[in-house]
Parts: C-alpha cells; structure tokens; sequence
C-alpha cells in the first residue's frame, strides 16, 4: 500500500462518494476507483461498499489508521521544516467550548505575530470526545477539563476556574446570592452525564458534603447546560466562563462556597513527543492563559490557584 491510497480512502471517508473525493483530491474518478481496487486487492478485504455507499466495517478500520498515519507524515514534516529558529507546519488542537470562547481569539491572534508559519486547525467538543482523538493522533493535543486519568497522556495545567450555579429568574434558588451546597441535596438540577469530567468533580464534592445530587436532566455540553438555564428550563452547575462576560439577562449567577475549581489544562500523547509547531502552540497557550486569564470572570491563572501538578 502506499500513501495516495490511503490518502484516497480517507478522502472516501470524508466526502461520501468516490466523485466527491475526486474533486477533493484534484483528480478523476478513474483514479481514486483505481486506488482503492489497488488497496482492497492487497489487503483482501473490500473498503467500499459500492451498492450502498459508505465504507464498510474493515474500511472504517482501515481510515482510523490510516488518518494516524497520515497526521504522523505531516507532523515529521513540520519537525523537519521547523530546525532553525523558524517554526513552520501545522498542529492540530481541540479545545472545550467555554474555554474555546474567550482564549482562542486571543491565541490565534498571538499565534500568528509571533509564528506566522504555523497552521493551526481547531476542533472544538467536550473533554469525553476530545481525550480519545489525542489518543489516536487525530490531535496533537487539546485544552480540556480534568480530571483526565490515563497514563499516555501528558497534562499541562493551564488555570483554575470557579465553578458556580446558574438559576433563571422565577426559579426557586434565584432569590440566592449564596446557597450551602448541602441544600441542594436532592433538589433537581442539569447535570453532566455521568462519567464526564465536571460530573466527577460535582460527584466528589457532593460525596464531601454528605449530600446527593439529583439530575432533573443529563446534557453533554457546558454551553448547552448553560443555555438551558438561561432560558428556564432548570438550574445548572457551571464553570464561570459558560456565561460570557457581555452577556446581560434575567438570570443569576450564585455562589456555592465548597464547590472546587474546575482545572483546565493541555493534554497530549506522551510519545511521541510534541511536534515544533504542537510545542509553539503550548507556549502560545500557557501566555495567552497566563496574561488574559486574569481578565476572565472567575478564571484564576496562577499558579497557587490550581491544584494540580504538571505531569511529565
């Protein structure tokens, strides 16, 4: 097998139809029917589901490799172009939305003035989609919510946020500034889903108060936690940047003193190591986080405010 043809069928997997990778790709479709036959012929196995569209189970197995191989390719490129003082290539970052909303604008801007030759693309999701795709090489890294527990991964804290209860006028906790996390013990609230990382957090703290949170709804997604408590449909538990700073409505932030800080950090594999532009774009990061952070409602970049460690 060779790259083309792995490249053919990832551009399949992509865009749908051997026409639509055609075009994708700058060439006929004579070609890309070519590549795969090439492909299926050597592997024994067919990719392609020609009746139906698609790719079949073994196709989709195959894309998943081959986009790692492929991510891999560029990534020694970039290292290769990138020995002297001049860093070029590209990195690919995922980011978790609140976060994504006030510290990408900024660190693209950064980014850019201080190394114009790299190219980064930004896919934006929840920590549980995020962690697996640095795990497969899909992404050089990513700014996510910890805790985050696997042992190939590197994690660089990047700040602590204050976490906070979020109640739309007419609800009953609404008429609070501050309520003792102990009474909300069974009360119904819009929660992560179980198993999610802000989820984990509430769990223990709720564990440490004595008291049990009851979810009136499961939603994976902090900015739509948000926006449902914004329009009424219940209170939520939120970092403090899922209400962005401009905003202005019937609504009420309050406080609930033994809930922790969330921790947002930088997660990438622990081998290889970063690539030049992956590591520009931490550096990058880490100052935009150290220098904006501050600026944030309830975001706390020093270092005395996190409580967690680098792991090397």
């Amino acid at each position: 097998m060779d790259v083309r043809q792995l490249s053919t069928l990832v551009a399949i997997a992509d865009h749908g139809t051997f026409s639509a990778a055609a075009r994708a790709l700058y060439t006929v479709q004579s070609n890309v029917s070519s590549h795969i036959a090439r492909l299926e012929k050597e592997l024994g196995v067919t990719l392609v589901d020609r009746s139906q569209g698609g790719l079949t189970d073994e196709g989709i197995r195959v894309v998943e490799r081959a986009r790692r191989i492929l991510n891999e390719m560029d990534d020694i490129s970039a290292d290769m172009s990138s020995r002297n003082e001049d860093v070029s290539g590209q990195t690919r970052l995922g980011v978790i939305g609140t976060t994504a909303r006030w510290l990408i604008p900024r660190f693209l801007s950064r980014l850019g003035d201080e190394h114009p030759g790299v190219r980064v693309i930004v896919q934006e999701g929840a920590t549980s989609s995020l962690v697996p795709n640095v795990l497969s090489g899909q992404l050089n890294g990513a700014v996510v919510h910890l805790p985050v527990d696997d042992p190939e991964l590197v994690i660089d804290p990047l700040f602590a946020e204050d976490l906070l209860l979020l109640a739309a006028d007419g609800h009953p906790l609404a008429e609070h500034d501050t309520i003792p996390l102990a009474d909300l013990h069974e009360v119904p609230l819009l929660l992560p889903p179980p198993g999610s990382a802000l989820r984990r957090v509430l769990e223990r703290a709720a564990a440490s108060a004595d008291m049990t949170l009851r979810a009136q709804a499961e939603v994976d997604g902090v900015r739509l936690l948000a926006s449902l408590a914004f329009d009424g449909f219940g209170a939520a538990i939120v970092p403090a940047t899922a209400v962005p700073t401009w905003l202005e409505g019937s609504f009420h932030r309050i406080t609930v003193p033994e809930l922790p800080r969330r921790v947002v950090a930088f997660a990438r594999r622990r081998r290889p190591s970063p690539t030049a532009p992956t590591q520009a774009a931490l550096d990058t990061l880490r100052a935009v986080a150290r220098d904006e952070g501050s600026r944030q409602h309830g975001v706390h970049p020093d270092a005395a405010a996190i409580p967690f460690t680098r792991s090397g």
